[in-house]
């Protein structure tokens, strides 16, 4: 029950697809890969490992996203106009916006997320509850996502890391904001 065993130590992207997690993408837009089973018998400090391998998707999404960021900048500050570059400022910016909605939606303690396991490692007694509701989990997320209760919170932690990371990323290109339509700053 390892990646390696499973064969997705690959970035072949079809070893990573589940079925109904790419058929509800194409029909809600929404979807998910498979899960990644792991061992915690392989760990030598189970708290520790486990958090750190949940806290591993999330800090690449950042990461990603703070290249794009980069990328972005560079391309503002020194491109010029033309078909490609205009292509590139592009998906630069969604890159960056679609990395960090990512890591920020992974972050919701609700199960199979990863903010879950990360809370349910530090705290005992939210493992416990997550063992009862695990079955209804995804039920429950899915409720919460179509109702629209997690889109105001979700919203604003988007924004305030976006500005955040801009304002770095600001602070080292020395560019200017870029301001797009929706008042987003990036």
């Amino acid at each position: 029950m390892t990646p390696k065993y499973d064969g997705r130590l690959t970035l072949n992207p079809f070893k990573h697809l589940d079925v109904w997690g790419t058929l509800c993408l194409l029909v809600f837009h929404v979807g998910w890969a498979k899960p990644v089973r792991i061992n915690t018998r392989n760990y030598k400090n189970k708290k520790r490992d486990t958090i750190l391998v949940a806290a591993a998707g999330v800090v690449m999404n950042f990461l990603l996203a703070f290249v794009c960021m980069i990328l972005h900048g560079l391309l503002y500050k020194y491109g010029s106009s033309g078909l490609i570059l205009n292509y590139l400022y592009v998906l630069t910016y969604y890159g960056a916006v679609l990395n960090i909605g990512l890591g920020v939606f992974n972050l919701i303690p609700i199960p199979p997320l990863d903010g879950s396991n990360i809370l349910a490692e530090i705290f005992p007694r939210v493992a416990e509850f997550y063992w009862k509701i695990r079955p209804y989990s995804m039920w429950i997320l899915l409720l919460l996502l179509g109702t629209g209760i997690l889109d105001v919170p979700i919203s604003l932690l988007n924004s305030a890391v976006i500005n955040g990371m801009w304002s770095f990323v600001k602070a080292i290109l020395r560019v200017g904001f870029v301001t797009t339509g929706g008042g987003t700053v990036i």
